[in-house]
């Protein structure tokens, strides 16, 4: 097989290990990293790969999204109609980087469908490009809880699940989701729910995650955004209050033995958890 091409991307552009001066650094959360894990592989013009340069990894060739690459991507994506108005209308509000990209959104309602979800959760909506995706995968009877806190938001989200046809499936809670997290578990609703999808406030991940554990059954999904935060986990020069929040979010479930996990590079990076294992069975308590 011919050595995959690469492009020299301007320096705003490139992937952070594909900089000009690739990092051997990394996360003080990897006890063992082993040496010179990534490389850059000869580039030309056509796109950036690295590979894994430890023989353990097989010399595996992983691409790295060039801009050229993500339109191939998203030329790909089966984009309803009412989802690319809601997407170009969120495009001119601030904060539209907020917004899920639409393969992140293709790949959560394919989940809802595969799993044939019926009760899900998102927190954080913002103005609902993936709860409107994971509604209209869900079955007519299904139910999906949308937490958001800032009310113009929730308007245009409100007016576009009106569009959809799919207002009934979808329990609208403006307030903040802790507090609707702690009602739905007051109110009984523990182990009861499917899906999860968590895009909020990324200090307040761990707390998310340890009342959407309680309230999603066993064998249900937890899906955590923004886990890759534009490289910066992986930058032990970096540390933000977000930037190591999720660092240490992620070693975090890394570690859980109560979940099954799995990091996808999509988007800024999406950590799909599935629930093995009930705290109530084994007497494990929650933060």
């Amino acid at each position: 097989m011919a050595t995959p091409l690469a492009v020299r991307l301007p320096p705003a552009l490139r992937p952070p290990l594909l900089s000009s001066k690739l990092s051997t650094s990394f996360p003080p959360f990897l006890s063992c990293p082993p040496k010179r894990l990534l490389r850059s592989l000869p580039t030309d013009t056509r796109g950036p790969v690295v590979v894994a340069d430890d023989g353990m990894y097989g010399r595996k060739q992983v691409v790295s999204l060039t801009p050229q690459l993500y339109h191939y991507v998203l030329s790909n994506v089966r984009e309803p109609q009412i989802l690319r108005e809601l997407r170009e209308e969120t495009s001119t509000m601030h904060g539209s980087q907020m917004q899920v990209s639409p393969d992140q959104a293709q790949l959560l309602a394919m989940l809802v469908q595969i799993m044939g979800a019926k009760k899900c959760i998102e927190v954080g909506i913002y103005t609902g490009y993936s709860s409107l995706a994971v509604a209209l995968a869900l079955p007519d009877s299904g139910c999906l809880v949308a937490c958001e806190r800032d009310g113009r938001c929730l308007e245009v989200a409100k007016k576009f699940y009106e569009r959809a046809g799919v207002s009934h499936k979808v329990d609208v809670r403006h307030a903040l989701a802790v507090d609707t997290l702690n009602s739905l578990i007051l109110s009984g609703e523990t182990n009861s729910y499917d899906f999860a999808f968590v895009d909020a406030d990324k200090r307040m991940y761990n707390e998310y995650f340890e009342l959407l554990f309680q309230l999603v059954k066993t064998g249900g999904l937890i899906i955590i955004d923004n886990v890759l935060w534009h490289g910066k986990v992986a930058d032990p020069g970096v540390n933000d209050p977000k930037s190591v929040s999720l660092r240490n979010f992620n070693r975090k479930i890394l570690e859980d033995k109560r979940i099954s996990i799995s990091m996808v590079p999509i988007g800024d990076g999406m950590t799909i958890c599935r629930k093995i294992a009930d705290t109530s069975a084994q007497g494990l308590g929650c933060v």
